[in-house]
């Protein structure tokens, strides 16, 4: 960043500060004369102060009016010289010029600037204050230095120029009159040519370079919402015409300083991104910081009842995605039909510069950083072999993939209106364990894509308003990184609104009613599933593209269920799996758990899976299930059946 305030040469408030300090000095000796104690470091003594003022002792020790009316001549002096120089650009006159700084304002802060600069000011003041444990002025000093009618230290007050720009720091602590006036680090970094950005400055701000001006009266304050935030920093960096700072709403009131005292010395603009509401001290800075052109970004309208007292102009943005040439300028050809909006695509942009050469892995980070904190994602491992259903469910598992597929061809190609938009939802019903997450995982691997299974408990909030705003965080990450959002049991979320009976029912059906209108502009793939079909709101039925029903097996399903069970290392011995198919009617989940528990009995004992052991394990499902047991159907079984194929479709 480039400050319009900088440099190391003689300035013009240097001659006026020290006028101002030698007639400081001649008061103190006239006044009140303190006893010299001879404490070397503990005071500044007359020979040392006459040395640093450049006077006569003679002149310390008996100032008279003759003095005095020399020192206010010199003082006159000085301040035209300065006040002419300042006619010209320089460092001071832009300062002034950019924080709308009266001319009192400006003596004050030259005389702050003069001090804070020059050690030997500082051991000066230190003798006219009459302590040597003040290098800066008190508001007291200030008042002395500047004699009525001028402002003097009512320059410094809260609602004044220098405090409204954050160029000044008051103490708080102690009595008024000791009080010490001082600048703030910064500024003085400014005037010898740092160009770093305050440090003080809230976590995420920058700046935007640009042409420093002062505030236009009627540029006011421009309200910018809709659209991404991306959108409407552009918007209002056209708008403003200038350096632009853009930063959230700060946290502390030393970040406030920062960023009102940064824009100042910058001839910078400022854009505010806020969420749906603008704090109380946001107004505040708003409305004191009018030499400052504020920009107010926000998702929705921000409350007329939260606007700053000042002038204001609304622009608002629709939300249109990035044009395709645009997306694949950045992340190729592959990314044809990828769906992103101004941030996103700035996000990958950030991606694909920091590390990521591969732009499909790029744009999964916008997702990951978002999801992972509400979402188990799931890599893609399994395959068409790994579902076992039957045909017509599969063949509808099939249209859906081929739906996804091919929805550009269809839309953009073809010609067809993605009334209301280009989607695809799906519903997977059925009994616990009738393999829904696995044929989810296997349409997302088909696919290309992550799945991502939402966890309602990082969603579902008690507060009103914040379940919609972390399923809002979900959707938009998802449709971003082209994910596959699955939702189980989502017949808790989906479930049938009701009458409103109390502020319960009201925000319940106010979920659900976002959810309805949420899928409809959700531009990917969800799938959702639920064992309870019935509790779904019917609402939703008209959302759902296909619905698959996920049935108990059949004796034939069991079979290859159980063959897909073992795997080909797991060793095995005489297992009868026909007859296990046949007699125990049970679901996928709950076989891939009987072979699970029955493989880690045998490899306790550094044995194979035998049929003893497996029907130990299926005795503990099936208590663990609430099922009835008989035992003649697991004593009937005597010996195992030839069978020629104990191996077959086993991995």
């Amino acid at each position: 960043m480039t400050h319009v305030v900088g440099g190391f040469e003689s300035q013009p408030w240097d001659d006026f500060t020290d006028a101002l300090l030698r007639r400081a000095t001649a008061l103190f000796v006239s006044e009140s004369r303190g006893p010299n104690d001879g404490l070397a470091g503990l005071r500044v003594t007359d020979e040392e102060a006459a040395t640093l003022v450049e006077h006569p002792s003679a002149h310390l020790d008996a100032a008279n009016d003759d003095v005095l009316r020399v020192l206010d001549s010199e003082l006159a002096a000085s301040r035209e010289r300065m006040w002419k120089e300042l006619e010209q650009p320089s460092l001071l006159s832009a300062l002034a010029w950019l924080a709308r700084l009266e001319a009192d304002d400006v003596e004050v802060f030259a005389f702050l600037l003069g001090v804070e600069l020059e050690p030997r000011r500082q051991r000066l003041l230190m003798y006219a204050q009459d302590n040597v444990t003040l290098s800066r002025p008190t508001l007291t000093t200030l008042r002395r230095i500047f004699p009525a009618p001028h402002n003097g230290a009512l320059s410094v007050v809260e609602d004044g120029r220098l405090r409204r720009a954050a160029l000044v720091d008051v103490g708080n602590e102690g009595p008024w009159a000791t009080r010490i006036v001082s600048l703030p680090s910064s500024v003085t970094w400014a005037f010898v040519g740092d160009t770093s950005l305050d440090r003080d400055l809230p976590m995420g701000a920058r700046m935007v370079p640009g042409v420093p001006r002062p505030v236009d009266e009627d540029e006011g304050l421009l309200l910018v919402s809709g659209a991404d935030a991306e959108t409407r920093r552009r918007q209002a960096i056209d708008r403003l015409n200038r350096p632009v700072l853009v930063t959230p709403c700060a946290r502390e009131e030393h970040e406030w300083d920062a960023l009102v005292r940064e824009a100042t010395m910058a001839g910078a603009g400022i854009i505010l991104e806020v969420g749906e509401e603008l704090p109380a001290v946001a107004r505040r800075r708003v409305e004191r910081a009018d030499h400052i052109p504020w920009v107010i970004s926000s998702t929705t309208d921000v409350p007329l009842d939260q606007l700053p007292a000042r002038p204001w102009t609304e622009l608002s943005l629709v939300d249109e995605p990035v044009p395709q040439d645009e997306i694949r300028e950045l992340l190729g050809e592959e990314a044809s039909g990828r769906r992103l909006d101004r941030e996103q695509l700035r996000l990958v942009g950030l991606a694909l510069d920091g590390g990521k050469p591969d732009p499909a892995d790029a744009v999964r980070r916008l997702a990951s950083g978002h999801l992972d904190r509400r979402a188990t994602r799931i890599r893609p491992r399994r395959a068409w072999d790994d579902v076992v259903l039957p045909p017509e469910q599969l063949a509808l598992v099939h249209a859906l993939v081929e739906r996804y597929r091919h929805r550009r061809t269809v839309y953009e190609t073809w010609g067809f209106q993605p009334l209301p938009s280009a989607g695809q939802v799906a519903l997977f019903s059925g009994p616990s364990g009738t393999g829904k997450t696995l044929t989810a995982e296997v349409v997302a691997g088909e696919l290309g894509m992550d799945l991502y299974k939402l966890d309602l408990s990082s969603v579902v909030s008690k507060y009103i308003g914040e379940t919609e705003q972390n399923l809002e965080a979900v959707f938009a990450s998802a449709e971003a990184a082209d994910v596959v959002l699955f939702f189980d049991e989502a017949d808790s979320l989906l479930g049938k609104r009701s009458e409103v009976s109390d502020a319960h029912d009201r925000y319940a059906n106010i979920e659900v009613s976002y959810l309805l209108q949420r899928f409809e502009r959700y531009n990917g793939l969800v799938v959702l599933a639920t064992n309870l079909e019935k509790n779904i709101d019917p609402a939703f039925t008209r959302r759902i593209h296909v619905a698959v029903e996920f049935p108990s097996p059949e004796a034939e399903q069991r079979l290859a269920i159980w063959n897909l069970s073992f795997p080909k290392d797991c060793p095995i011995e005489a297992l009868d799996l026909d007859w296990l198919a046949e007699t125990f009617e049970i679901t996928g989940g709950s076989i891939r758990n009987v072979a699970l528990s029955a493989a880690f009995a045998a490899a306790a004992l550094d044995q194979s899976v035998t049929m003893e052991r497996v029907l130990g394990a299926l005795r503990h499902e099936m208590r663990k299930l609430g099922r009835l047991i008989d035992e003649r159907t697991f004593t009937g079984y005597q010996q195992p059946k030839p069978r020629k194929a104990t191996t077959k479709n086993r991995r």
